[in-house]
């Protein structure tokens, strides 16, 4: 693998460490704020929508700029943000500097699958998006538990400041170890936009919305369920999102490895799985042992869905593939964003801090369903050729590199 996605990786490191601490540190900032805990997941939901609008936006701005000066550009965005969170004397400030942190997630995704991509063999694309991605899931190993732990101790402001300080750790990575990149030539974002024309492209997205928006529906509320539930300690969030970390570097390698040889089947068995193991954790989420194991597997299946779903994406948006690649990580936090609200509902409603769960097992199921559906309709349009971006079919196409 080359050496550049070692400095996609760092980045990807500190965006999901910003990410993902806060499901860790939600009591101490609504007991802070004076805000309840399902107003607190405000921030998990307001960070994913800011994806969602950042990605397409900050990537058409970006088609006009070399992409190593984009990233660092983006890198530049996430760093103001994350300081802003880490100064902000009130709760809706520190939600602003959560939306703007957000707004370079997934164009620097977007852009950098892409990159990721184009780096390596054409049976190795999946592996390579992979190990960009093991930074983010390698940051819920060792940066959100090491974010959670100094936020409990001496104060989630000096979580975020230092979540900034891994920003420039990030954009120093990328000025030294990604190649010149030119921009994109012979794409425009015409082209770009076609690619949304394809049943299959938005298929895909619609899995990744509901897939892994199962993951967040438990995730964004584990320290509440964990301490109020399973009857854990406050400190014990820490290790228990260790596991979590564990999970999603596990199977985000499991899912690069094996979407490369059979991504569909891929797919059902990992959401499919994905959406049991949530409906169990209702159950298990009362017993500490089960708990924990519990939470590992659900980061390990939610995290295998992402490597083949954004393959798929690039593959069906073939020709046209930025645009489309960073929507999808949109995508990604619309389900994020969802999922956290219904939790929200739910326990607002008096269902109980287990009742996301439920939530999250019937986003997952509703993405097994899609999954089913775009493989029988790939296999009915198969004989007449795949239409792609631009219109023409997969046995006619021009490959337009970026």
């Amino acid at each position: 693998m080359p050496l550049a996605l070692l400095a996609l990786a760092i980045g990807a490191f500190g965006i999901g460490t910003t990410e993902f601490v806060i499901m860790g540190l939600l009591p101490q900032v609504a007991g802070d704020f004076g805000v309840s805990i399902p107003t607190a997941g405000l921030l998990v939901t307001g960070y994913a929508l800011g994806v969602v609008i950042g990605a397409p936006l900050m990537t058409v701005l970006g088609t006009k700029i070399p992409r190593k000066r984009m990233l660092m550009l983006l890198m530049g965005l996430f760093i103001v943000g994350n300081l802003l969170s880490a100064v902000a004397p009130s709760f809706s400030v520190m939600l602003i500097g959560r939306v703007i942190a957000s707004l370079a997630h997934g164009a620097f995704f977007g852009i950098g699958s892409v990159v990721a991509a184009e780096l390596v063999a054409p049976d190795k694309k999946a592996g390579a998006i992979a190990m960009m991605f093991t930074g983010l899931t390698v940051a819920n190993v060792v940066g959100v538990p090491l974010g959670t732990l100094v936020g409990q101790s001496v104060g989630w402001r000096v979580t975020f400041a230092i979540v900034a300080g891994l920003g420039v750790i990030g954009l120093a990575g990328i000025a030294k170890l990604v190649p010149d990149l030119p921009k994109a030539e012979g794409v425009q974002l015409r082209h770009e936009l076609a690619a949304f024309k394809n049943t299959q492209v938005l298929l895909a997205m619609a899995m990744t919305v509901l897939g892994f928006g199962g993951v967040f529906a438990a995730i964004t509320y584990i320290a509440p369920m964990m301490t109020h539930v399973a009857g854990f300690a406050d400190g014990s969030v820490t290790w228990l999102l260790v596991l979590f970390g564990l999970g999603m570097v596990g199977g985000n390698l499991i899912g690069g490895k094996f979407a490369d040889r059979a991504l569909m089947p891929m797919l059902y068995v990992s959401l499919g799985a994905l959406a049991v193991v949530l409906a169990l954790f209702t159950v298990t989420a009362h017993n500490k042992i089960a708990a924990a194991v519990t939470i590992a597997l659900i980061g390990a299946l939610g995290f295998a869905t992402v490597p083949p779903l954004q393959k798929r994406v690039l593959d069906q948006a073939h020709g046209a593939p930025t645009l489309a690649s960073a929507v999808n990580i949109g995508a990604f936090n619309l389900g994020n964003a969802l999922s956290a609200w219904l939790g929200g509902i739910v326990i607002a409603a008096g269902l109980g801090y287990t009742a996301p769960n439920w939530v999250g097992a019937v986003l997952a199921a509703a993405a097994l369903v899609l999954a089913i559906l775009s493989a029988a309709l790939e296999r009915r349009t198969g004989a007449r050729g795949t239409v792609v971006a631009g219109g023409l079919p997969s046995d006619q196409r021009t490959v337009v590199h970026h």
